[in-house]
This record gives structure tokens, C-alpha cells and sequence, in this order.
């Protein structure tokens, strides 16, 4: 019972991420039509957002010290954050401690930017071409976004560590009953996987209670008929694109603790995510999160040491073989709606 509350966990994690990056993918695809492959390099440059704050706020001035010497007995130098200067030293050790979250209000303007930019300076070229174009084209951004992230921060992956305060482990063992030490969890990996549950039930809510968002539904409905009505739907749409970029790029910021950032972790997510897409069926909000969720619990199971010791490997492919069994008997996938890419 142990093992398997903790895969559940596990599973809930890399749910999350699966399910952040599929929900923004499945974002674009119905309001605009395209197939974006470089999404996955929005999750990695909302996780570079976080690497960037953290270096500014760590940037500093050098001082000397009288009170300290180094080893030839000189007054010692000392670098000291800007920070430091600006709110106090107190504070200002907070504000870097705090740099990972901080980071969200830095990455929302900046996603918002970019898939802007994105979106009015290539993708609206594509909307009327094949999916096949799409997928070129967008595949091709996404390098081209890798090898300038990877040309600024280099190829090594870059630690950036949550707030001293989610440093530790929750004990779910002592907290559900259980023996204690049973059940360690991390705290960022809770903290990860409510915020994705806040970031997931907001984009619902948005497009569900606000007037934005039915005209938006309206428009993934009947694209022409809105505009008839003297709607311009191609702004909306447009800030849509803005808003899945920042999404995409708020799974990155949150992810840096449990993963350090590095320039190919938007194509690593990217592959299974598509997946995810898939398996949810291609349009389906509920479904991309109801998928996403479900294959990161199956992964975290079949990477169990019980389970590899009967079949070894199993957790690598183990999300393409569900996918095979699933559009086998569902071709639309688990939510699919009709006419959904079948022309």
C-alpha cells in the first residue's frame, strides 16, 4: 500500500507537467488549428525566465570589508548582492531564496510576449496550410529557440533550488496513519502539482465563465459565423496563443526545483506531450488533462523496481504502447470530438 501511494504521487507530478504543457498545446490546436511543435520550447523558456530572475537578483557589487581580512591580513572584498543594497539585507536574502516563485510575475509578460511574437510573425502564416507544414515549420522554431538558449546559458543543466522553506519532505506515512518515515514526499512536488490544479481550474473557469472565453468556445465552434457577428476573432485568438504560451511557460518556471533547467527539456516533454494530446483526443481540453494525469500515474508505475525486474525498460515506452491500445479502440482518443483532424 506504501509503494503504490507513492507512485500515485510520482505519478501526480509528472502529471502535472504532462498535463500543463498538453492543456496549452490542445489550446492552440482549437482555437487556431495548428500544430504547434514548438510548444515544448515554451516550457523551456518559462524555465529559463527562472534561471534569468535568479541571476539578476544575484547580481553584485564588490566592497571592502574592515572587519574581515583574507589571508595576507588585507581588508577583505566582499560581494555584496544589489538587493542588499535596495531593501536590506534581510529582505533582500528573501527575495533570492524566493527567486523560483517570484519568477511567475517575470514569465507572465514575458510568455505573453513571446507567443505573441510567435504567433504574428510565423503561425498565422500556416493556419490554411497542412498540418504537415505546420508541424515543419514549428519543429524548426523550436531548434532554432534550443541552440539560442543553449548559445546564452550553455549546455549544462543549471541547479536553481526552491525556497529554503519546501526544501524538506512531507510525511504522508505518519499523516494517512501509517508508520512514520513510510511516505516521504517532497514539499516543491506537492507545491508543483497544486499549482497546477490552480493554473488548470483558472483556464477552465476563464473559458467557461467569462464573456472572453464564450466567444472564444463559440469561435473554436464556428470560426466564421462569430466574425459575421462583427467580432474580431482573430485577436482573441491571438491573445489565446499568448495565454497557452504562458501557461506552458508558468509548468516551466514551477518545474527548475525538480528539474534543473537545461536548453533540450522542451523537446523531452514536448514528444510525450503530443502524446498526451493524442490520447486525450486532439481538441479535448478535459481530455489532454484527464490524459496527462493518467499516463504520468502509469509511467511512475511502470518505473517501480518490482515492475522492471519483470520487464526491464518498460517505463520508457510504456505511454506509447497505452497510446497504441487506446487509439486502436477509441481512433479519436478518450475525448476526440468528431471531425477533428479526419479530413
Amino acid at each position: 500500500m506504501e509503494a503504490i501511494i507513492l507512485q500515485i504521487l510520482n505519478g501526480l507530478d509528472k502529471g502535472s507537467a504532462y498535463a500543463l504543457i498538453a492543456l496549452g498545446l490542445t489550446l492552440i490546436f482549437g482555437t487556431l488549428g495548428v500544430v504547434n511543435f514548438a510548444h515544448g520550447a515554451l516550457f523551456m523558456i518559462g524555465a529559463f525566465c527562472a534561471v534569468t530572475l535568479s541571476r539578476i537578483l544575484t547580481l553584485s557589487h564588490t566592497i571592502i570589508d574592515e572587519t574581515k581580512t583574507d589571508f595576507l591580513g588585507n581588508p577583505a572584498k566582499v560581494e555584496v548582492p544589489y538587493v542588499h543594497d535596495i531593501f536590506g539585507v534581510a529582505t533582500g536574502d528573501a527575495i533570492i531564496d524566493w527567486a523560483v516563485p517570484l519568477s511567475i510575475l517575470f514569465a507572465v509578460p514575458v510568455m505573453m510576449a513571446v507567443g505573441y511574437i510567435m504567433e504574428r510573425g510565423l503561425i498565422k502564416h500556416f493556419y490554411t496550410r497542412p498540418h504537415a507544414d505546420q508541424i515543419l515549420v514549428t519543429f524548426g522554431l523550436a531548434i532554432v529557440l534550443q541552440e539560442v538558449i543553449k548559445y546564452f546559458y550553455g549546455a549544462n543543466p543549471i541547479p536553481t533550488p526552491a525556497p529554503q522553506a519546501f526544501t524538506g519532505s512531507f510525511d504522508f506515512g505518519a499523516a494517512l496513519g501509517f508508520d512514520p518515515n513510510l511516505i516521504i514526499y517532497p514539499y516543491w512536488r506537492i507545491i508543483y502539482f497544486v499549482f497546477a490544479a490552480v493554473i488548470i481550474g483558472a483556464v477552465f473557469a476563464f473559458l467557461q465563465y467569462t464573456t472572453f472565453g464564450m466567444v472564444v468556445r463559440a469561435g473554436m465552434a464556428d470560426r466564421e459565423t462569430v466574425g459575421l457577428l462583427g467580432i474580431n476573432i482573430d485577436r482573441r485568438f491571438t491573445i489565446m496563443f499568448g495565454l497557452a504560451a504562458a501557461v506552458a511557460g508558468l509548468a516551466g518556471v514551477m518545474y527548475t526545483p525538480i528539474n534543473s533547467p537545461n536548453y533540450h527539456m522542451g523537446m523531452d516533454f514536448l514528444v510525450l506531450s503530443f502524446v498526451v494530446v493524442v490520447v486525450g483526443g486532439m481538441g479535448s481540453l478535459p481530455g489532454a488533462v484527464l490524459a496527462g494525469f493518467m499516463l504520468g500515474i502509469l509511467e511512475s508505475f511502470a518505473s517501480m523496481r518490482e515492475v522492471l525486474e519483470i520487464l526491464p525498460g518498460l517505463n520508457q515506452i510504456i505511454i506509447y504502447l497505452v497510446a497504441i491500445i487506446i487509439l486502436l479502440t477509441r481512433p479519436r482518443g478518450l475525448m476526440g470530438r468528431k471531425g477533428v483532424m479526419e479530413d
